[in-house]
């Protein structure tokens, strides 16, 4: 019996306990760039239970991996993440920065919701598919390592989304909205000296610093920083210093460099300026130098055709109000970075502000509500995000768009204990179940309407200028493990 889409995103709500738990486990599981593997296995066990053909090791990484129904045209992906932080470790439900286990990771940027939340889209599309006998075909990407991986940049470069005929996603956050604008582009690469060991007092005159070597082109890159872009951005972890005993030449050291712009092109420009620096550094203390490029995306490609749909579900879809519990938890929360304290009577006033609200009619929202339930405005904007992700790379090989939905409490700093300890909340359910059936609404009506879909590819071919995806990749690299589990 055929259904409409408001029936189809009832099967989020039939399968929200599925869901939710599968977002908890891994959760309670957290896993860094390419070490996903009981992630992997607990997102693939709910996409099997739901149907869905899995397909594992995509473009040859252990932990990359998808789930397909359906056949024929349009294709339409859904985007999954599922990496956490590194250091992050964190008690959930607390006001107090409180590690399970000193020094492990823990999921500081939502992405054990983002993956759940994403295979609730695609359930929601699954049954609409299915009731409706309508050809097409939905693919859910189990993507790993965006946190310094970028994973969806491996699997680009190798052709896993190229049969894709539009691509959606989304990012637990503060405030719902469609994520419109570009990224960031960026590289990252580690930078090695060689030197050579000796006695720093009998006989220093032996010994070649590999140390020196990488606070020396350090403060090459401090100066060059006067000499690039505005935009651009180039930070730095010492990685290895060569050992703990001062009275030793240090004959090793390691530095690994994230280099940021706007551009590919202009990443690749700084990019060589550094080396030449590196190669200074190496000349200057007489070290070898050995680089090893890590990981790049490109920026993000803005679909305007593809967020207006999206904006026209966040709109009309309708999102849980919160309980009083929930608001006071949050006040709490934001009472950590700096919030005010305020009594029930007016959390609930400003709540209900905010929830009716545009977002330009609620002023300085991080201080006057606990949380931005407004429905943010559909932005025309050309300016690049801070940050970087490789959904970018996507963007490149198909029209591609992405929401954020409240998660969190207002002006939760990003990649910190806070958004950790929230990432169970009843809270942090409610904005992952409103981004599935967002999602889902958006990727039903593309579906019905396959002139949005040639819509959304002719502004890409735009967009692009008649130029083309050429990853940002080395073909020989191969996705790594920063600090992979011993």
């Amino acid at each position: 019996m055929a259904i409409t889409k408001q029936e189809a995103l009832k099967s989020i709500e039939r399968e929200r306990m599925n869901i939710c738990q599968a977002s908890d486990r891994v959760w309670e599981n957290p896993e860094t760039a390419f070490q996903e593997f009981k992630s992997v296995d607990i997102l693939c066990e709910l996409l099997e239970k739901e149907g869905f053909k899995v397909e594992r090791d995509l473009a040859g990484i252990k932990t990359a991996f998808s789930g397909t129904y359906g056949h024929g045209k349009p294709v339409i992906g859904f985007l999954g993440e599922f990496d956490a932080l590194s250091g992050l470790s964190q008690m959930e439900g607390t006001t107090e920065k409180k590690a399970i286990a000193d020094g492990e990771p823990g999921h500081g940027c939502g992405h054990n919701l983002l993956g759940a939340g994403s295979v609730a889209a695609a359930v929601a599309m699954k049954e609409y598919l299915e009731k409706n006998g309508k050809e097409g075909t939905v693919v859910f990407f189990g993507c790993p390592g965006e946190e310094g991986g970028s994973g969806k940049g491996f699997m680009a470069r190798d052709g896993v989304f190229d049969n894709l005929d539009c691509a959606i996603s989304w990012h637990p956050g503060d405030k719902n909205a469609v994520t419109v604008g570009s990224s960031l582009a960026n590289y990252q690469i580690f930078y090695r000296f060689y030197g050579t060991a000796s006695h720093a007092a009998a006989c220093p005159e032996l010994g070649r610093s590999g140390l020196d070597a990488v606070e020396l082109m350090n403060t090459g890159v401090q100066y060059l920083r006067e000499h690039v872009i505005q935009e651009a951005r180039i930070h730095y972890a010492i990685t290895n210093t060569g050992g703990y005993s001062p009275n030793v030449v240090q004959p090793f050291a390691e530095v690994l460099y994230l280099i940021r712009a706007p551009k590919t092109g202009q990443v690749q420009e700084i990019f060589e300026r550094i080396n030449d620096i590196a190669k200074g550094a190496a000349l200057m203390t007489g070290t070898k130098m050995e680089m090893q490029f890590v990981k790049a995306c490109s920026n993000l490609v803005d679909n305007t055709t593809m967020e207006e749909v999206l904006q026209k579900n966040l709109e009309e879809i309708e999102r849980e109000p919160y309980t009083e519990e929930e608001l006071r938890f949050a006040e709490e929360i934001a009472a950590t970075y700096g919030g005010k304290k305020l009594d029930m009577e007016e959390i609930l006033a400003r709540y209900e502000k905010s929830r009716k609200a545009h977002v330009e009619e609620v002023l300085t929202p991080y201080l006057n509500t606990v949380f931005n339930d407004c429905i943010v405005p559909l932005m025309d904007v050309e300016t690049s995000m801070a940050g970087s992700t490789d959904v970018g790379d996507v963007s490149w090989v198909c029209p591609t768009a992405q929401i954020t939905t409240v998660t969190v409490a207002a002006g939760t700093p990003g990649h910190s204990w806070q958004e950790v300890t929230q990432g169970k909340s009843s809270v942090a359910h409610k904005g992952m179940i409103f981004a599935g059936k967002v999602m889902a609404g958006a990727a039903i009506d593309l579906l019905e309407n396959p002139k949005l879909i040639e819509a959304a590819k002719e502004e890409l071919k735009k967009r692009l200028g008649g130029g083309k995806y050429v990853p940002p990749i080395p073909k020989d690299v191969k996705p790594m493990a920063i600090n992979p589990k011993k």
